[in-house]
Order: C-alpha cells, then sequence, then structure tokens
C-alpha cells in the first residue's frame, strides 16, 4: 500500500463514513453530520492531520502535542481505521509508517497512540510495526463535560 496522502477540506466527506465506523467501534453512535462538522473543523484550524489510504481502503487522524519533558512537540495519533474488507492488506502498516513520516516531518520528537485493551488485532499491528508498548505510564481519563 503506498498511495497514501494527506486529506484536504476536499476529502472530508469521503473521510466521514469512515471516521463514523471507527467511532462507532469504539461504542458511540453514528452521527454523520456532526462527524462532518467536526473534522472539517479539525482542517480549517489546522489542528489535525488526516491521512487516507488507497481508495478510502482506510484513515489515519494525528494530533500535535508537546512534551513538557523533554520541551519538544510530539504527536498523538488518535484515529486510526481500516474498512473490514481491506483489513490485512498493509493498510494498516502503510497507515502507520505515513504517520510517522508525518511527525518526522514536523520536528515531532516521538508519537504515541491508545487502543482498547482487548483490541488485539490493533495491538499485533502495532508491534509488527515496530511501535513498543511504554511500561512506565499508564493512561487515565475523567470526563469533564
Amino acid at each position: 500500500m503506498d498511495s497514501i496522502r494527506r486529506a484536504t477540506l476536499q476529502d472530508i466527506d469521503r473521510v466521514v463514513p469512515m471516521f463514523d465506523a471507527y467511532r462507532k467501534f469504539y461504542g458511540q453512535n453514528s452521527d454523520l453530520d456532526s462527524a462532518r462538522r467536526f473534522l472539517t473543523e479539525r482542517t480549517l484550524q489546522g489542528q489535525s492531520v488526516i491521512l487516507i489510504a488507497g481508495d478510502d481502503a482506510g484513515f489515519a487522524q494525528l494530533y500535535p502535542s508537546f512534551s513538557s519533558v523533554r520541551m519538544q512537540p510530539t504527536m498523538i495519533l488518535n484515529d486510526l481505521y481500516v474498512r473490514p474488507e481491506m483489513r490485512c492488506r498493509g493498510v494498516g502498516e502503510a497507515l502507520l509508517h505515513a504517520a510517522c513520516d508525518v511527525a518526522r516531518e514536523s520536528g515531532a520528537a516521538r508519537m504515541s497512540l491508545s487502543t482498547a485493551v482487548d483490541n488485539s488485532a490493533a495491538h499485533a499491528l502495532y508491534v509488527r510495526a515496530g511501535w513498543e508498548r511504554d511500561a512506565h505510564f499508564h493512561t487515565y481519563t475523567i470526563a469533564i463535560g
């Protein structure tokens, strides 16, 4: 899989169904209109980078961040989705490599991601692609709103 590119505002309608399917995988209700607004706003504000694989085979979305400890920029690979019929064809791994290229080009010192504890297919993909599980930190969250 070598046809990965950055999405533009004109690509949002192509990404919306995949983004919606990604959200449904994580237990959210389908909401195409809100997905479109969310992705459009991130793109217009330059708050994320969206990568599209092939003919809408999958997508990844990265958010810039910073490491106070390293005093350097970082990237968060927040979303990675491959359409079910395109899985096990190298799409996910290609998106991971492309995401690393984007992070590197942006000057990021590192990139991080999180996934569900029981998402064994994703865990295997990350290990295959050279990612390492963080042995020092656990992630905690709290609902604010």
